[in-house]
């Protein structure tokens, strides 16, 4: 990156900052309008469908996918949105979205068999071809995350008592499943969570990690070698139940990483909600206030070591101590976040809610 681009990100991440921290300062309650910063600029998608999947190019250029088949694109920041859907995907559920820039995108689509499907286009969106279609009706395929432009990964909940990961090396025209030898046994009710294409994150060249729930623990599990040998940890969110774990994800480099969770349903409470690692996950704290409400996804803000958003259909929080203290910023429904080097963040969820903050000129 150049010095005046890089200084131009680091403008636009302040800006961010200081949009998100102005609205912790002046609290959640009624105020206002000229009074308040707001987090969230809701963006008008003209449609209804949820938007479980979400990759932010940068402050101008985003991509959701979710339900009926649907895949939305905008290159103006929101302004327009265009429907790109693959045809023929009606009767889809697209749950995870990677894009490398605004013409190149992987979706993947969730279900039992042959619904999980991956699809690849190199033209905005206009053309899609199908990559993988799941052969094994005991898979079902939840995420998609993405090393390079060459290098990702796919993971199913398990498959024979293992998690089973299909990985890709041409940025997903094609795919293999890995072999299982290096994956630790899953516990009994185990899966993934498909609620914000955050349970399968990657961070530098190697590294990923995979986040459960279902079982007696919530646990997360790491890979040093793209998806062949894991290590796995419990971590503190409560599980003991199929509703209950670590929904989302979010690592700044390979040590240090947030996981954001609990019990998605509506009437019952979320303690513990979120928990920090600073060793790449060997070990997780609970944060020492968590977020109120159970959370999907999570995204560091762009250029901060201590700063990330978490988002869930309650709410949004802010921490700026690394995950340690969260605090609640804005009160709208968002399932996933992912923020961008240019200094904006982006979160979409239920009823076609999209919507940006970042910077304040564009």
């Amino acid at each position: 990156m150049s010095s005046k681009r890089r200084v131009r990100a680091v403008r636009t991440a302040a800006a961010l900052g200081a949009a998100v921290l102005g609205a912790v300062a002046l609290g959640t309650g009624p105020a206002p309008a000229a009074d308040r910063t707001p987090v969230w600029d809701l963006k008008d998608t003209g449609t209804d469908v949820r938007f479980r999947g979400l990759a932010a190019v940068d402050r101008h250029t985003a991509w959701v996918a979710g339900s009926k088949g649907t895949v939305l694109r905008t290159t103006d920041g929101g302004a327009h949105w265009r429907t790109v859907s693959p045809a023929g995907a009606a009767e889809l559920e697209f749950r995870d979205i990677e894009a490398f820039d605004a013409r190149r995108a992987v979706a993947l689509a969730i279900g039992e068999g042959d619904a999980s499907r991956i699809y690849r286009t190199d033209d905005g969106g206009t053309t899609w071809t199908e990559s993988f279609r799941n052969p094994d009706a005991k898979a079902f395929y939840d995420c998609v995350t993405f090393f390079d432009h060459r290098n990702g990964l796919a993971m199913s909940d398990p498959v024979d008592g293992k998690y089973r990961i299909l990985s890709t090396r041409d940025g997903g025209r094609s795919w293999k499943v890995l072999p299982s030898a290096g994956m630790p046994a899953a516990q009994t009710g185990e899966a993934g969570f498909a609620a914000s294409g955050q349970c399968l994150v990657a961070s530098g060249p190697k590294d990923v990690w995979l986040a459960t729930g279902g079982g007696a623990t919530a646990r997360v599990l790491h890979s040093r070698d793209r998806g062949l040998n894991w290590t796995v940890t419990d971590t503190p969110i409560p599980a003991g139940d199929p509703a209950r774990g670590v929904f989302g994800l979010a690592f700044r480099d390979r040590t240090h990483g947030i996981a954001v969770g609990g019990d998605y349903r509506a009437d019952q409470p979320s303690p513990r909600a979120a928990a920090v690692t600073g060793d790449a996950g060997r070990t997780w704290t609970p944060s020492a206030t968590a977020p109120p409400a159970y959370r999907s996804g999570v995204a560091w803000l762009p250029h901060s070591r201590s700063a990330a958003l978490a988002v869930g259909p309650t709410g949004s929080d802010l921490t700026i101590d690394g995950g340690r203290t969260w605090r609640t910023v804005d009160t709208g429904s968002y399932d996933t976040v992912d923020c961008t080097s240019d200094g904006a963040c982006w979160a979409s969820g239920e009823k076609g809610r999209v919507a940006r903050a970042g910077h304040p000129s564009s």
